[in-house]
Protein backbone atom coordinates (compact mmCIF):
# COMPACT_ATOMS: atom_id res chain seq x y z
CA UNK A 1 0.00 0.00 0.00
CA UNK A 2 1.00 3.53 -0.78
CA UNK A 3 2.83 5.13 2.27
CA UNK A 4 0.91 8.16 2.06
CA UNK A 5 -2.75 6.67 1.21
CA UNK A 6 -1.43 4.67 4.44
CA UNK A 7 -1.41 8.09 6.66
CA UNK A 8 -4.53 9.19 5.00
CA UNK A 9 -6.41 6.00 5.90
CA UNK A 10 -4.73 6.03 9.49
CA UNK A 11 -5.44 9.88 10.20
CA UNK A 12 -9.06 9.08 9.40
CA UNK A 13 -9.65 6.07 11.27
CA UNK A 14 -7.95 7.94 14.40
CA UNK A 15 -10.22 11.03 13.86
CA UNK A 16 -13.26 8.85 13.87
CA UNK A 17 -12.46 6.96 17.21
CA UNK A 18 -11.78 9.99 18.58
CA UNK A 19 -15.13 11.56 17.61
CA UNK A 20 -16.78 8.79 19.16
CA UNK A 21 -14.86 8.71 22.54
CA UNK A 22 -16.09 12.43 22.46
CA UNK A 23 -19.66 11.85 21.60
CA UNK A 24 -20.04 9.10 23.65
CA UNK A 25 -18.76 11.17 26.82
CA UNK A 26 -19.99 14.41 26.15
CA UNK A 27 -20.97 15.66 29.09
CA UNK A 28 -17.08 15.20 30.55
CA UNK A 29 -15.77 16.81 27.42
CA UNK A 30 -18.55 19.99 27.77
CA UNK A 31 -17.35 19.93 31.34
CA UNK A 32 -13.58 20.32 30.76
CA UNK A 33 -13.54 22.66 27.87
CA UNK A 34 -15.76 24.94 30.42
CA UNK A 35 -13.17 24.26 33.33
CA UNK A 36 -10.55 25.43 30.70
CA UNK A 37 -12.67 28.55 29.52
CA UNK A 38 -12.58 28.87 33.17
CA UNK A 39 -9.07 29.41 33.92
CA UNK A 40 -9.76 32.56 30.33
CA UNK A 41 -12.18 34.12 32.28
CA UNK A 42 -9.76 36.99 33.33
CA UNK A 43 -9.05 37.17 30.09
CA UNK A 44 -12.20 37.66 28.82
CA UNK A 45 -13.14 39.95 31.15
CA UNK A 46 -10.33 42.30 30.72
CA UNK A 47 -11.09 42.28 27.24
CA UNK A 48 -14.65 43.30 27.49
CA UNK A 49 -13.38 46.19 30.08
CA UNK A 50 -11.16 47.12 27.51
CA UNK A 51 -13.59 46.69 24.10
CA UNK A 52 -15.87 49.54 26.60
CA UNK A 53 -13.09 51.67 27.24
CA UNK A 54 -11.27 51.63 23.69
CA UNK A 55 -13.28 54.61 22.16
CA UNK A 56 -12.75 57.15 25.55
CA UNK A 57 -9.01 55.79 25.45
CA UNK A 58 -9.13 57.12 21.82
CA UNK A 59 -10.61 59.97 22.55
CA UNK A 60 -8.44 60.92 24.90
CA UNK A 61 -5.33 59.52 23.19
CA UNK A 62 -6.09 62.00 20.64
CA UNK A 63 -6.85 64.72 22.71
CA UNK A 64 -3.46 64.63 24.31
CA UNK A 65 -1.59 63.99 21.31
CA UNK A 66 -2.88 67.53 19.87
CA UNK A 67 -2.10 69.30 23.19
CA UNK A 68 0.98 67.60 23.59
CA UNK A 69 2.13 68.24 19.72
CA UNK A 70 5.82 66.89 18.55
CA UNK A 71 7.45 67.20 21.92
CA UNK A 72 9.26 64.55 24.12
CA UNK A 73 6.06 64.31 25.94
CA UNK A 74 4.67 62.66 23.12
CA UNK A 75 4.71 59.39 23.85
CA UNK A 76 2.52 60.09 27.27
CA UNK A 77 -0.51 60.88 25.65
CA UNK A 78 -1.48 56.87 25.25
CA UNK A 79 -0.22 56.54 29.06
CA UNK A 80 -2.51 59.68 30.04
CA UNK A 81 -5.20 58.20 27.91
CA UNK A 82 -5.75 55.29 29.75
CA UNK A 83 -5.42 56.41 33.30
CA UNK A 84 -8.19 58.97 32.21
CA UNK A 85 -10.73 56.48 30.59
CA UNK A 86 -10.56 54.09 34.21
CA UNK A 87 -10.63 57.45 36.25
CA UNK A 88 -13.68 58.39 34.24
CA UNK A 89 -15.23 54.98 34.67
CA UNK A 90 -14.57 55.09 38.51
CA UNK A 91 -16.47 58.58 38.38
CA UNK A 92 -19.40 57.01 36.42
CA UNK A 93 -19.61 53.87 38.66
CA UNK A 94 -19.17 55.86 42.32
CA UNK A 95 -21.59 58.49 41.28
CA UNK A 96 -24.17 55.92 40.48
CA UNK A 97 -23.32 54.12 43.94
CA UNK A 98 -23.69 57.65 45.27
CA UNK A 99 -26.13 59.08 43.61
CA UNK A 100 -29.30 57.00 41.59
CA UNK A 101 -29.05 53.87 43.76
CA UNK A 102 -30.38 55.84 46.82
CA UNK A 103 -32.61 57.69 44.85
CA UNK A 104 -34.03 54.23 43.17
CA UNK A 105 -34.35 53.18 46.93
CA UNK A 106 -36.16 56.44 48.31
CA UNK A 107 -38.57 55.85 45.29
CA UNK A 108 -39.44 52.09 45.72
CA UNK A 109 -39.76 52.95 49.38
CA UNK A 110 -42.21 55.81 48.51
CA UNK A 111 -43.97 53.31 46.52
CA UNK A 112 -43.80 49.88 48.88
CA UNK A 113 -45.53 53.09 51.73
CA UNK A 114 -48.29 53.94 49.28
CA UNK A 115 -49.11 50.55 47.95
CA UNK A 116 -51.98 49.79 50.24
CA UNK A 117 -53.83 52.80 48.57
CA UNK A 118 -53.02 52.30 45.48
CA UNK A 119 -54.82 49.34 45.75
CA UNK A 120 -57.50 50.23 46.93
CA UNK A 121 -57.28 52.79 44.09
CA UNK A 122 -56.72 50.19 41.66
CA UNK A 123 -59.52 48.16 43.33
CA UNK A 124 -62.08 50.35 43.01
CA UNK A 125 -61.35 51.69 39.41
CA UNK A 126 -61.19 48.10 38.05
CA UNK A 127 -63.99 47.12 39.67
CA UNK A 128 -66.10 50.37 38.22
CA UNK A 129 -64.84 49.34 34.93
CA UNK A 130 -66.26 45.92 35.43
CA UNK A 131 -69.36 47.13 36.68
CA UNK A 132 -69.83 49.51 33.38
CA UNK A 133 -69.12 46.24 31.25
CA UNK A 134 -71.53 44.74 33.25
CA UNK A 135 -69.05 41.67 34.40
CA UNK A 136 -68.03 40.35 37.79
CA UNK A 137 -65.74 42.57 40.18
CA UNK A 138 -62.20 41.37 40.82
CA UNK A 139 -60.46 41.02 44.04
CA UNK A 140 -56.76 42.98 44.16
CA UNK A 141 -56.49 42.68 47.46
CA UNK A 142 -54.57 39.33 47.52
CA UNK A 143 -52.07 41.10 45.27
CA UNK A 144 -50.69 43.23 48.14
CA UNK A 145 -48.63 40.71 50.07
CA UNK A 146 -46.69 39.68 46.86
CA UNK A 147 -45.95 43.30 46.06
CA UNK A 148 -45.18 44.37 49.06
CA UNK A 149 -42.66 41.06 49.64
CA UNK A 150 -41.08 41.74 46.34
CA UNK A 151 -40.39 45.65 46.98
CA UNK A 152 -39.36 44.68 50.27
CA UNK A 153 -36.90 42.59 49.35
CA UNK A 154 -35.69 45.18 46.67
CA UNK A 155 -35.08 47.56 48.80
CA UNK A 156 -33.49 45.67 50.88
CA UNK A 157 -30.63 44.96 48.07
CA UNK A 158 -30.71 48.55 47.58
CA UNK A 159 -30.25 49.61 50.64
CA UNK A 160 -27.71 47.14 51.60
CA UNK A 161 -25.67 46.95 47.90
CA UNK A 162 -22.86 48.80 49.16
CA UNK A 163 -22.03 46.45 52.40
CA UNK A 164 -23.09 43.71 50.87
CA UNK A 165 -20.74 43.81 47.36
CA UNK A 166 -17.98 44.63 49.89
CA UNK A 167 -18.43 41.98 52.50
CA UNK A 168 -18.56 39.68 48.97
CA UNK A 169 -16.07 40.80 47.27
CA UNK A 170 -13.77 40.65 50.74
CA UNK A 171 -14.91 36.99 51.54
CA UNK A 172 -14.44 35.81 47.82
CA UNK A 173 -10.48 35.61 47.33
CA UNK A 174 -11.01 33.97 43.50
CA UNK A 175 -13.53 37.27 42.65
CA UNK A 176 -10.59 39.58 43.98
CA UNK A 177 -7.91 37.87 41.93
CA UNK A 178 -10.05 37.56 39.10
CA UNK A 179 -10.52 40.95 39.09
CA UNK A 180 -7.36 42.18 39.66
CA UNK A 181 -5.82 39.93 36.85
CA UNK A 182 -8.99 41.45 34.16
CA UNK A 183 -8.25 44.93 35.70
CA UNK A 184 -4.57 44.29 34.78
CA UNK A 185 -5.26 42.21 31.44
CA UNK A 186 -8.02 45.92 30.23
CA UNK A 187 -4.80 47.96 30.89
CA UNK A 188 -2.62 45.94 29.24
CA UNK A 189 -4.60 45.59 26.03
CA UNK A 190 -5.30 49.14 26.08
CA UNK A 191 -2.01 50.56 26.68
CA UNK A 192 -0.16 48.10 23.97
CA UNK A 193 -3.12 47.95 21.55
CA UNK A 194 -1.19 48.65 18.27
CA UNK A 195 1.34 46.15 19.25
CA UNK A 196 -1.13 43.58 19.93
CA UNK A 197 -2.50 43.86 17.09
CA UNK A 198 0.55 44.05 14.64
CA UNK A 199 1.44 41.27 16.52
CA UNK A 200 -2.07 38.95 16.05
CA UNK A 201 -1.89 40.21 12.35
CA UNK A 202 1.38 39.29 11.69
CA UNK A 203 0.91 35.41 13.54
CA UNK A 204 -1.97 35.25 11.61
CA UNK A 205 -0.16 35.64 8.45
CA UNK A 206 2.57 33.39 9.19
CA UNK A 207 0.41 30.35 9.86
CA UNK A 208 -2.37 31.04 7.73
CA UNK A 209 -2.87 30.80 3.68
CA UNK A 210 -2.96 35.04 2.13
CA UNK A 211 -6.19 33.72 0.14
CA UNK A 212 -7.79 32.91 3.97
CA UNK A 213 -5.69 35.74 6.30
CA UNK A 214 -6.81 38.62 4.31
CA UNK A 215 -10.79 37.67 5.21
CA UNK A 216 -10.28 36.88 8.47
CA UNK A 217 -9.00 39.80 9.24
CA UNK A 218 -11.62 41.59 7.33
CA UNK A 219 -14.52 39.63 9.31
CA UNK A 220 -12.35 40.23 12.55
CA UNK A 221 -11.97 44.24 11.58
CA UNK A 222 -15.64 44.65 10.59
CA UNK A 223 -16.83 42.57 13.67
CA UNK A 224 -15.05 44.92 16.12
CA UNK A 225 -16.38 47.82 14.18
CA UNK A 226 -19.85 46.83 14.51
CA UNK A 227 -20.00 45.68 18.09
CA UNK A 228 -18.10 49.24 18.73
CA UNK A 229 -20.93 50.91 17.28
CA UNK A 230 -23.67 48.98 18.56
CA UNK A 231 -22.47 48.79 22.74
CA UNK A 232 -21.77 52.59 22.63
CA UNK A 233 -25.01 53.53 20.94
CA UNK A 234 -27.34 51.40 22.80
CA UNK A 235 -25.49 52.76 26.00
CA UNK A 236 -25.63 56.40 24.74
CA UNK A 237 -29.29 55.78 24.00
CA UNK A 238 -30.06 54.36 27.30
CA UNK A 239 -28.25 56.86 29.50
CA UNK A 240 -30.13 60.02 27.09
CA UNK A 241 -33.24 58.43 27.20
CA UNK A 242 -33.43 57.73 30.95
CA UNK A 243 -32.21 60.90 31.75
CA UNK A 244 -34.53 62.73 29.59
CA UNK A 245 -37.34 60.17 31.12
CA UNK A 246 -36.68 61.43 34.60
CA UNK A 247 -36.44 65.05 34.34
CA UNK A 248 -40.19 64.78 32.67
CA UNK A 249 -41.40 62.53 34.93
CA UNK A 250 -40.78 65.48 37.57
CA UNK A 251 -43.83 66.90 36.45
CA UNK A 252 -46.10 64.23 35.83
CA UNK A 253 -44.99 62.27 39.43
CA UNK A 254 -41.70 63.47 40.76
CA UNK A 255 -41.41 61.20 43.72
CA UNK A 256 -40.69 58.41 41.18
CA UNK A 257 -38.66 59.97 38.55
CA UNK A 258 -35.39 58.18 39.49
CA UNK A 259 -37.48 54.64 39.63
CA UNK A 260 -39.01 55.56 36.37
CA UNK A 261 -35.73 56.92 34.68
CA UNK A 262 -33.95 53.56 35.53
CA UNK A 263 -36.65 51.16 34.47
CA UNK A 264 -36.65 53.26 30.96
CA UNK A 265 -33.09 53.34 30.64
CA UNK A 266 -32.14 49.88 31.58
CA UNK A 267 -34.13 48.55 29.40
CA UNK A 268 -33.46 50.40 26.33
CA UNK A 269 -30.18 48.37 26.62
CA UNK A 270 -32.39 45.60 25.15
CA UNK A 271 -33.27 46.21 21.39
CA UNK A 272 -36.59 46.55 20.28
CA UNK A 273 -38.35 44.96 22.99
CA UNK A 274 -36.70 47.19 26.08
CA UNK A 275 -38.83 49.65 25.06
CA UNK A 276 -42.17 48.07 25.23
CA UNK A 277 -40.98 46.24 28.69
CA UNK A 278 -40.21 49.59 30.28
CA UNK A 279 -43.17 51.06 28.93
CA UNK A 280 -45.44 48.39 30.39
CA UNK A 281 -44.10 48.33 33.54
CA UNK A 282 -43.22 51.99 33.98
CA UNK A 283 -47.06 52.27 33.24
CA UNK A 284 -48.65 49.44 35.46
CA UNK A 285 -46.61 51.73 38.32
CA UNK A 286 -48.44 54.69 37.53
CA UNK A 287 -51.38 53.34 36.82
CA UNK A 288 -51.58 52.36 40.94
CA UNK A 289 -51.40 56.30 41.45
CA UNK A 290 -53.55 57.60 38.85
CA UNK A 291 -54.90 56.18 35.19
CA UNK A 292 -54.76 60.07 34.35
CA UNK A 293 -50.91 59.93 34.86
CA UNK A 294 -50.65 56.28 33.33
CA UNK A 295 -51.98 57.65 29.95
CA UNK A 296 -49.90 61.05 30.26
CA UNK A 297 -46.85 59.21 30.75
CA UNK A 298 -47.36 57.09 28.11
CA UNK A 299 -48.35 59.94 25.64
CA UNK A 300 -44.85 61.59 27.12
CA UNK A 301 -42.76 58.19 26.04
CA UNK A 302 -43.84 57.94 22.80
CA UNK A 303 -43.12 61.23 22.04
CA UNK A 304 -39.57 61.20 23.51
CA UNK A 305 -39.13 58.24 22.12
CA UNK A 306 -40.01 59.74 18.99
CA UNK A 307 -37.77 62.78 19.23
CA UNK A 308 -34.86 61.00 20.77
CA UNK A 309 -34.61 58.07 18.17
CA UNK A 310 -35.25 61.00 15.11
CA UNK A 311 -33.46 64.04 16.33
CA UNK A 312 -30.55 63.15 19.54
CA UNK A 313 -29.92 59.81 18.64
CA UNK A 314 -28.73 59.82 14.75
CA UNK A 315 -26.86 63.28 15.72
CA UNK A 316 -24.78 61.69 19.03
CA UNK A 317 -24.60 58.26 18.00
CA UNK A 318 -24.75 58.71 14.19
CA UNK A 319 -25.64 55.64 12.03
CA UNK A 320 -26.93 52.93 12.94
CA UNK A 321 -25.36 49.27 12.53
CA UNK A 322 -26.59 48.81 9.23
CA UNK A 323 -29.22 45.99 9.85
CA UNK A 324 -33.16 46.32 8.73
CA UNK A 325 -35.79 46.26 11.23
CA UNK A 326 -37.42 43.17 10.15
CA UNK A 327 -33.41 41.08 10.74
CA UNK A 328 -33.40 43.06 14.07
CA UNK A 329 -36.33 41.46 15.22
CA UNK A 330 -35.92 38.38 13.91
CA UNK A 331 -32.62 38.11 15.41
CA UNK A 332 -33.65 39.06 18.82
CA UNK A 333 -36.59 36.18 18.58
CA UNK A 334 -33.71 33.45 17.41
CA UNK A 335 -31.27 35.10 20.09
CA UNK A 336 -33.57 35.18 22.99
CA UNK A 337 -34.63 31.86 22.22
CA UNK A 338 -31.20 30.29 22.10
CA UNK A 339 -29.61 32.08 25.12
CA UNK A 340 -31.91 34.35 27.07
CA UNK A 341 -31.02 37.77 28.04
CA UNK A 342 -27.25 37.20 26.62
CA UNK A 343 -28.68 35.92 23.13
CA UNK A 344 -30.86 39.25 23.08
CA UNK A 345 -27.86 41.53 23.67
CA UNK A 346 -25.51 40.05 21.46
CA UNK A 347 -27.51 38.83 18.52
CA UNK A 348 -28.33 42.08 16.93
CA UNK A 349 -24.50 42.86 15.88
CA UNK A 350 -23.54 39.38 15.19
CA UNK A 351 -26.69 39.47 12.54
CA UNK A 352 -25.67 43.09 11.24
CA UNK A 353 -21.91 41.35 10.60
CA UNK A 354 -23.60 38.05 9.04
CA UNK A 355 -26.02 40.20 7.37
CA UNK A 356 -23.15 42.55 5.86
CA UNK A 357 -21.09 39.59 4.62
CA UNK A 358 -23.92 38.51 2.71
CA UNK A 359 -24.58 41.63 1.25
CA UNK A 360 -20.60 41.79 -0.05
CA UNK A 361 -21.02 38.18 -1.13
CA UNK A 362 -24.16 38.77 -3.37
CA UNK A 363 -23.26 42.07 -4.64
CA UNK A 364 -19.74 40.57 -5.88
CA UNK A 365 -21.42 37.47 -7.65
CA UNK A 366 -24.20 39.66 -9.42
CA UNK A 367 -20.56 41.22 -10.36
CA UNK A 368 -19.03 38.79 -12.04
CA UNK A 369 -22.24 37.35 -13.62
CA UNK A 370 -23.23 40.45 -15.10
Amino acid sequence: MDRKLFKSILLIITYAVVLVMALARLDVVSGGLWRLLGLFKPLFIGFGIAFVLNRPCHFFCRLYGRGLGRTRASGWARPLAVVTSYLVLVIVISAIFSFVVPKLAQSIQIFVGSLSGYLNNLQTWTNELLAYLKLDTLDLSSLKAPLQNLFDQVLAFLSDLGPHLLEFTSGLVSMVVTGVLALVFSIYMLSGKERLLSQCRRLLRAYVPPKFADPILDVVHLTGDTFTHFVTGQLIEACILGGLCSIGMLFIQPDYAPLIGVIIGSSALIPVAGAYIGAILSALLLLMVSPLKAVTFLIFLVILQQIEGNVIYPKVVGTSIGLPGIWVLAAVTVGGGLMGLVGVLLSVPIASVLYTLLRRDVRRRLDRAS
